[in-house]
């Protein structure tokens, strides 16, 4: 009689708890203003992911997205009879109010899912009996408000589980790399059994309690009907299969993404963070893969010129047990496709937490222990080397894998002796690795040619910047070999000599103030002396030959320094700086002096980019940009990028365009729109007043003005002679992807300290630079046409794929005319040596004289 009467005194209690507490609590209906935080999230313009950013990872899910036996293992571990109270389970209920009689507070737990949810959403996590009230009356007006279903997708949207996972879909991602749908009953019985204690029972650092809580949870579910007992025993005997997964991104593009949220911070007021704010890039995801891997590709393939550093470290193996024998198939790691990423590590926000594998063989765990401290970097693995026989070595991966490495992947290890030499090359494994060696490998070859090979983590670095040059979108940009290595953006941030790459900027100068491409120039040596200077300059060429009077279009192709010496004293550093102003070069940098002609200029890739295109449209001056549009969490579009114009005249930008902000300035409204599948952007107390759906309108600044900048006909002119450095000239490697469309240029500074190409086609312009960070020669032979073009033909070559092949179209105004090479002049109809050539209407040149007596036609009258 006392507990009952101490029950209905407790319930008394409670009752009028609830009256007094009720109407200082917060509405419960507010819970359907709420949105969940969930984290910036970036994408190329095919809606692949390329960066996520933010303290919490979420991916909110509606309730029938989640699969009913995970929701099964939810309710067996927290409320078995969530679906049949009120919000308050009645016998938690009963015991609370004896605890409150007895011991005068309430120690046991029994909140429902309701009340969770109701402490979740509005109210703090401090232990306090007046707590417990009030969780217990929100439950019960958040039952009168929403459904039972409803409920628990918030509640399983809302938790946290874990390494950063909040919500269920997040920890099925974190932990297993896969949706939520996608899982298995043992996995699903794991992430049900976190809420109670993410870290207690992490699969990750807790493998062995969690097996515990996940088996005790697949029991319940036997005992509640929801499994059969077969379905509990084969679960329950499943290994704990969870490690850490970092935010997986689609495309490699990490330097892109960081600069895209830079400047989505300056577009997007708040916190972008948690906003759900969706950033959509200009980036082609098939473009931008193929952008990383021809860098790697050639920053491996120079590495390897350059021979073999040696292993990353050496361990002692000889106390180690024996290895079991690698005989199933799926002992053995092969390399991913190449249209499927590889995990970028870049990712990451916070490091990964130590690796632990599960189900391995106590014997190989000895082994892989020693390389967990060895990361993997883009492509490269580390191995640990167990045997080596003549030609061919055995490697063990981090996870317990195996593979093989051929000799035709070791040979050419030849030992690097210093920048300029490499010893000998090695006849026989031993000479270049042993047992207890710690080495990267990289995935090579295509199909089932894939396989190891021995690399190094290259010291030279590279930048690749790709353009549209019809709107200056960037199609790819990958600033380095790897952005967890170092976040120094060289596509953007790097300011390097920018060698004969610069010479197409003074040619065209020269042809604006009346040079052609027939005019001739003396390839001869040139001293200059220079008050400043403690000695003469002596400029030379890269290959020490003079080829005396030469074509302005041939010492373009063959890339003649004095030629371009002689070009620049003849039209005058002013005029240059002019033209150069025009392609959008930083000229305030540049010194102003006759090495500019043998581009002494520092400029970074995406400058020269961005002035290649406007060789590459026909003479229109066009800016780089790389944000097509920002979205809410509902995909409302909050910012839109400019449209693009050409213009020939009167260019002056509009009244509405002068008035309208800088890019960087604008800042659209925020958007709020209540979904229960896009709840709680703040996680805060929910807002008193109810938010105003209406989203605001989208925000898209005038148009951005491309003025034509150089004359049509001089563009296509520079065109037709770049195309012959493809042809025949520094640039005949690009020979090999077979069109006609292509165009570029060659460069190299002194001592081979930076290699560049830069070339385009009408609908692509790519450049690429290869150096080190703290200038240093590359060696001998590293010019442009064998550092960095490569790796520009390995782009262009998959990144102009099903693109029609087509020229610049030629403007009105252009001649062409039969012309005697070694005069530059039009040649007679008897000439048997005569080329075409093309001219503007105005420049076509005088004909040659008449045959001389000893059969040759004079000397031309002007050499520059």
């Amino acid at each position: 009689m006392l507990i009952l009467a101490g029950a209905g005194g407790g319930l008394a209690v409670l009752a009028a708890c609830y009256l007094y507490l009720a109407p200082q609590l917060p509405p419960a209906g507010q819970i359907r203003e709420v949105e969940y935080q969930i984290p910036l999230r970036i994408y190329t313009q095919d809606m692949k992911l390329v960066a996520e950013y933010g303290e919490k990872r979420r991916q909110p899910v509606s309730y029938d997205e989640l699969p009913k036996p995970f929701i099964s293992a939810v309710l067996a571990a927290e409320d078995e009879h969530f679906f049949s109270h009120h919000g308050v389970d009645f016998k938690g209920l009963v015991r609370a109010a004896v605890e409150l009689v007895r011991y005068r507070e309430i120690r046991s737990g029994g909140s429902t899912i309701t009340m969770q949810v109701a402490r979740n959403f509005f109210l703090s996590r401090d232990q306090r009996f007046l707590r417990k009230f009030n969780e217990i009356v929100l439950a019960i007006q958040i039952e009168r408000l929403l459904s039972k279903e409803e409920i628990l997708e918030l509640y399983l949207n809302k938790i946290y589980l874990g390494h950063r996972a909040y919500g269920a879909e997040a920890a099925a991602r974190v932990y297993y790399g896969k949706d939520i749908g996608d899982l298995d009953l043992p996995q699903w019985a794991m992430i049900a059994g976190l809420p109670k204690a993410p870290s207690a029972y992490n699969p990750i650092t807790n493998p062995q309690r969690a097996r515990i809580r996940r088996n005790w949870i697949l029991q319940r579910m036997e005992k509640l009907g929801a499994i059969t007992a077969e379905q509990r025993q084969a679960a329950q005997a499943a290994p704990v299969t969870a490690r850490y997964h970092t935010a997986r991104p689609e495309v490699e593009a990490a330097y892109l993404g960081e600069m895209a949220r830079i400047q989505a911070s300056k577009l997007v007021p708040g916190d972008i963070y948690t906003d759900g704010i969706r950033i959509i890039t200009t980036l082609d995801s098939k473009r931008q893969q193929e952008a990383v891997h021809a860098l790697r590709q050639g920053l491996h393939e120079y590495d390897e010129r350059h021979g073999y550093r040696g292993p990353l470290a050496q361990v002692d193996i000889s106390q180690l047990p024996d290895l079991p024998a690698a005989t199933d198939a799926d002992d053995k790691a092969l390399p991913e496709p190449d249209d499927k990423p590889l995990p970028a590590e870049e990712a990451a926000r916070e490091p990964a937490p130590e690796l632990t594998i599960t189900g391995q063989d106590p014997r190989v765990a000895k082994w892989t222990a020693l390389l967990q401290d060895y990361k993997q970097v883009g492509p490269l693995r580390p191995v640990l080397v167990t045997t080596i026989s003549d030609q061919q070595a055995d490697i063990l991966f981090r996870d317990g894998k195996r593979a093989q490495l051929a000799w035709d992947d070791i040979n050419w290890a030849k030992p690097q002796i210093n920048d300029k030499y490499v010893g000998d090359a090695p006849s026989q494994t031993a000479d270049v690795m042993k047992p207890g060696d710690i080495i990267y490998v990289r995935p090579v070859g295509k199909g089932q040619e894939r396989r190891w090979r021995l690399a190094e983590l290259p010291k030279a670095q590279s930048a690749l910047v790709s353009l549209d040059p019809q709107t200056g979108a960037v199609q790819a940009l990958q600033g380095g070999y790897s952005f967890a290595v170092s976040k120094f953006n060289r596509a953007i941030q790097s300011e390097r000599q920018a060698g004969s790459v610069f010479k197409p900027f003074i040619y065209t100068s020269a042809m604006e103030n009346g040079f052609t491409p027939a005019s001739i120039i003396n390839d001869a040596p040139v001293v200059f002396d220079d008050d400043k200077l403690e000695t003469a300059w002596r400029p030379t060429g890269a290959s020490g030959k003079f080829y005396g009077p030469v074509r302005m279009r041939e010492a373009l192709y063959r890339s003649l320094n004095l030629v371009s010496i002689r070009i620049l004293r003849q039209i005058g550093i002013s005029q240059a700086m002019d033209t150069l102003k025009r392609f959008g070069l930083p000229t305030d940098r540049f010194q102003r002096d006759l090495s500019l002609a043998l581009g002494s200029a520092s400029v970074s890739p995406m400058e020269i980019a961005t002035a290649y295109s406007i060789l590459a449209n026909g003479g229109y001056r066009i800016k780089p940009w790389y944000i097509s549009r920002i979205e809410d969490g509902n995909g409302h579009v909050l910012w839109k990028a400019p449209e693009v114009t050409f213009c020939d005249q009167d260019c002056e930008p509009t009244a509405e365009a002068e008035k309208a902000p800088e890019v960087a300035d604008i800042k659209p409204e925020k958007s709020s729109a209540p979904s229960l599948t896009s709840l709680l952007q703040k996680e805060e107390m929910p807002h008193a007043e109810k938010a105003d759906n209406t989203p605001p309108p989208t925000i898209q600044p005038p148009p951005v003005v491309a003025p034509r900048v150089v004359d049509a006909r001089i563009v296509w002119l520079m065109d037709s002679i770049m195309k012959d450095v493809i042809k025949r000239g520094t640039g005949t490697r690009a020979r090999v992807l077979g069109r006609d469309d292509l165009a570029g240029k060659t460069g190299t500074t002194n001592d081979q300290v930076d290699a560049w190409f830069s070339g385009f086609s009408p609908d692509l312009v790519a450049t690429v630079w290869v150096g080190f960070d703290t200038p240093s020669t590359l060696g001998w032979g590293e010019y442009g046409g064998r550092a960095a073009l490569p790796i520009w033909i390995d782009y262009m070559g998959p990144a102009l794929k099903g693109v029609p092949e087509h020229d610049l179209p030629q403007p009105e105004g252009i001649t062409a005319v039969r012309i005697d090479p070694d005069s530059g002049l039009r040649a007679r109809a008897n000439n048997p040596n005569a080329i075409l050539e093309y001219f503007r209407n105005d420049d076509v040149p005088d004909l040659e004289p008449p045959l001389g007596p000893n059969g040759k036609h004079s000397s031309p009258e002007q050499i520059f």
